[in-house]
């Protein structure tokens, strides 16, 4: 059930007619926001052969309450929506065991259930419950929130051991969390049971009159810790959709930003050549020289540190030559642009991209104590914004 919900979940997750969230988040793989849970649970029980009986209803009397305990797993589909598998239970209490008048009459329990006199029962209730996290409904989702809502409602099976007793029941309850650490939280949660009228081994019977029909119930409350099992969970905003679209363009115009730097490069030295001051030969030297000097441009794609153009790097390995055979220093410098990310994101995207440049350069040869890198974050340098996607190098001066 649970693998059904997830991909339908993500189906629908990924349909174009989905309205805008809120604050939208990107569907994240099946095996991520699983989560373990555990609860020490005190519970108070209500039967329907009492209905007509005068008992206490006061949920704390020993006739009623026992302690237990509840596991379950579960996972998010989404911010909002997730499912659990929960089995509680495990030691409980039959009031009809309970020694006191049943009835107008004064018949005793041991003559209305035979055998089955004893207080205490052990059972257990497995269910499959839909959660909604109403703080991520309202508010939207928010990775830092310390406190949490979520409503739910289940359905399953309950067996009262004791009895040899199967009944299908449903649930009504509400989990609150509070925060204690990354992966740990704090559950406080209390529900509402309730199964088929056989669930202490009695149908429902008439009692003066009344015919006592009403479903076997069930009161909870429960205290525990709720563990997120995959250091993955949580969410990723909905990258820029328009930045998306526009990704093809964005690769060519990184290769138009290259051509037009080789044609500036040349130009240049074209008109270096047409106006020589000195020899011919003086003149090569400083040409070259400040043509080595010219920081040389690796673009890359929106958001990755992998490089656009692989033909970008033959004008590195030409310079990483010059370097090698005349042992000069080479800077490499990272870029992302500042339309896109978080301050923090594009630093740590620049640092990547220089890297990425940095650890070629050692593969043609470079000595790594030869290359320094800097990474400048985003930057709105050049025209377009996609242009300063990119990585520079360049040869430093002695």
């Amino acid at each position: 059930m649970l693998a059904v919900a997830s991909f339908s979940l993500a189906s629908m997750a990924q349909d174009e007619d989905v309205p805008e969230l809120k604050h939208s988040v990107a569907t994240n793989s099946f095996w991520s926001n699983w989560f373990v849970q555990g609860n020490f649970t005190w519970t108070a029980f209500y039967s329907n052969e009492e209905k007509h009986a005068d008992y206490t209803k006061n949920p704390i009397k020993d006739m009623r309450r026992d302690m237990g305990l509840s596991f379950a797993i579960g996972k998010w589909f989404m911010p909002e929506i997730g499912l659990r598998t929960k089995l509680d239970g495990f030691w409980g209490k039959s009031v009809l065991g309970y020694e006191g008048d049943l009835r107008v009459g004064k018949l005793t329990p041991k003559e209305y259930v035979g055998e089955k006199q004893c207080n205490h029962i052990k059972y257990f209730n497995v269910q499959e419950q839909v959660m909604l996290n109403l703080s991520n409904i309202i508010s939207g989702y928010d990775p830092d929130r310390k406190f949490e809502f979520i409503p739910y409602v289940g359905a399953g099976m309950v067996r009262n051991c004791s009895y040899n007793t199967y009944e299908l029941a449903a649930s009504l309850g509400a989990l609150g969390t509070i925060k204690l650490a990354d992966r740990l939280k704090l559950g406080l949660e209390l529900n509402y049971n309730l199964c088929g009228d056989d669930f202490e081994g009695e149908e429902a019977k008439t009692w003066g009159g009344h015919t006592n029909s009403s479903h076997d119930r069930w009161f909870k409350a429960e205290v525990g810790v709720v563990y997120d099992l995959s250091k993955t969970n949580g969410w990723n905003r909905v990258p820029d959709v328009d930045a998306l679209k526009a990704l093809h363009q964005g690769q060519i115009d990184a290769l138009n930003a290259q051509l037009r730097d080789a044609q500036g490069t040349i130009d240049d030295l074209r008109n270096k050549l047409n106006n020589l001051p000195e020899p011919q030969t003086t003149i090569i030297d400083n040409t070259v020289k400040e043509f080595i000097t010219t920081p040389i441009s690796v673009f890359f794609n929106l958001d990755k540190t992998e490089i656009a153009v692989l033909k970008d790097l033959v004008n590195v390995r030409a310079l990483a030559k010059f370097a090698k055979e005349n042992n000069r220093n080479i800077l490499v410098t990272g870029y992302a642009d500042s339309a896109t990310g978080s301050v923090e994101h594009n630093q740590w995207l620049s640092e990547k991209r220089a890297e990425r440049v940095a650890n070629e350069l050692i593969n043609m040869g470079i000595d790594p104590s030869k290359i320094t890198t800097a990474a400048k974050g985003g930057v709105e340098i050049l025209s377009p914004i996609d242009f300063n996607r990119r990585a520079t190098v360049q040869i430093t001066e002695d």
